[in-house]
């Protein structure tokens, strides 16, 4: 399941992030469960209130439509269920500093969803202008607010370490969670990894311990859905199951979370991306954290924070953790075993879909088929690449200051002899 994305409503974000398109996007990503996004936003909150409905599971399950999630009332089935979510953008002053802290809420009724809404609306903010809003608001007051609405509201930091707009980013977070959501943090269940940490890297922070660790996309295109995921396995898949494993960290059902590779992220390294500067963290603290270019301040990634508040060793593990795997999309490995740069090329999409029509779902190929099984849907180099990316064999060009990192699978003599079709 993939509990944060956004819709067309969202700056920067594709048109074709639609109710529709998303649910059949999810069922060639191999996604049960998908956030709605941006539910705070008022044309897109109409869409959903015309074209959701309680999931018929769900209704079997509680008997009513409070503990429901939903499904698109034109679906013939409810393979896909929607969970309510929106992403908050908060920016206010706490202390002497300016905070810009992205909030991740999930509502477990439109009711609920409803309920905020109109809270904000009569508050003054402006609703309509994005669908990640922005509220002068501290992360503590808006949790207040959530569960005042409903007590089972859902609230955690997204991708918590970026620089400019998470918990523990270098510009504008802070150094605690309780520094954070104060009063609040008690009813702070999960945080959210994003795409330039994984949950290794969090497991440093002892502090982090009691949270579960939830990985989501927070895609902006289709393409992007379920790049990260969470892995549940649930006896009914309603908003209450979720909301209790998550809360109560119930590792049961919390089966493990799908990463990135983290130094794919846009936000790994340490840099300057207008400079073409880019340093792993023992190089910015050589540079005294200053750009060698414009002898500016660097943009400080995510590495360095998690260094930089660390209290334990690299490859420690917590006791109650649950696994996780690193993937890469489908569509890249194809481009890089076909020697392909755009994964959105007719070639490499068409082998896309070939394989997607083989193999079933996206999830499926990448995790469950096995090599053999590959080699009869695809290309040799194609199943080899997935091969590799299961086994971590690839090497990744880390991102920084918002440039994503490149994941390499194959080095160049290999690239040329994939063209010419003699490679595996």
């Amino acid at each position: 399941m993939d509990l944060h994305i956004h819709s067309r409503f969202s700056r920067a974000c594709s048109r074709d992030l639609t109710l529709e398109n998303i649910d059949k996007a999810c069922r060639i990503k191999g996604i049960d469960v998908i956030a709605t996004g941006d539910f705070t936003h008022p044309i897109w909150f109409k869409e959903m209130k015309e074209r959701l409905v309680p999931s018929r599971k769900s209704q079997v399950v509680s008997h009513n439509d409070e503990n429901a999630l939903y499904q698109l009332n034109s679906a013939l089935d409810d393979k896909i269920r929607f969970i309510l979510s929106t992403e908050i953008s908060l920016i206010y002053k706490q202390g002497d500093r300016a905070r810009r802290v992205h909030i991740v809420l999930h509502a477990p009724t439109i009711e609920a969803a409803e309920g905020l809404n109109d809270h904000l609306g009569k508050s003054g903010y402006n609703l309509r202008s994005d669908g990640r809003p922005i509220l002068g608001m501290s992360a503590e007051k808006l949790a207040e607010i959530c569960l005042s609405i409903h007590p089972n509201f859902l609230v955690y930091p997204a991708h918590i370490w970026t620089p400019w707009f998470s918990v523990f980013g270098s510009k504008s977070g802070f150094d605690a969670m309780e520094e954070c959501f104060g009063a609040q943090t008690e009813n702070i269940y999960a945080i959210e990894t994003g795409l330039s940490s994984d949950p290794e890297m969090n497991w440093r922070l002892s502090a982090l311990d009691k949270y579960t660790i939830i990985s989501n996309s927070d895609a902006h295109s289709l393409a992007n859905l379920g790049r990260e995921a969470n892995i549940m396995e649930l006896e009914f898949v309603t908003y209450d199951e979720i909301y209790g494993a998550i809360k109560n960290k119930d590792l049961d059902k919390l089966r493990g979370t799908i990463e990135f590779y983290p130094e794919e992220g846009m936000y790994h390294y340490d840099g300057h991306r207008q400079c073409g500067v880019v340093f792993e963290p023992g190089e910015t603290k050589k540079h005294k954290g200053i750009c060698p270019v414009c002898k500016k301040p660097l943009v400080i990634g995510v590495l360095y924070r998690v260094e930089e508040l660390a209290d334990r060793e690299e490859g420690f593990r917590p006791e109650n953790s649950a696994p996780f795997l690193k993937l890469v999309e489908l569509d890249k490995i194809i481009a890089e075993a076909l020697g392909i740069k755009s994964r959105t090329s007719k070639q490499v999409q068409s082998e896309y879909n070939k394989l997607i029509r083989a193999g079933g779902n996206e999830m499926r190929i990448l995790i469950d088929l096995s090599s053999d099984e590959l080699r009869t849907m695809t290309l040799p180099a194609i199943a080899e690449g997935i091969k590799r990316v299961r086994e971590g064999r690839l090497r990744v060009e880390p991102g920084f200051d918002g440039q994503y990192g490149v994941a390499k699978i194959f080095n160049e003599d290999e690239k040329t002899e994939n063209k010419q079709g003699k490679l595996f």
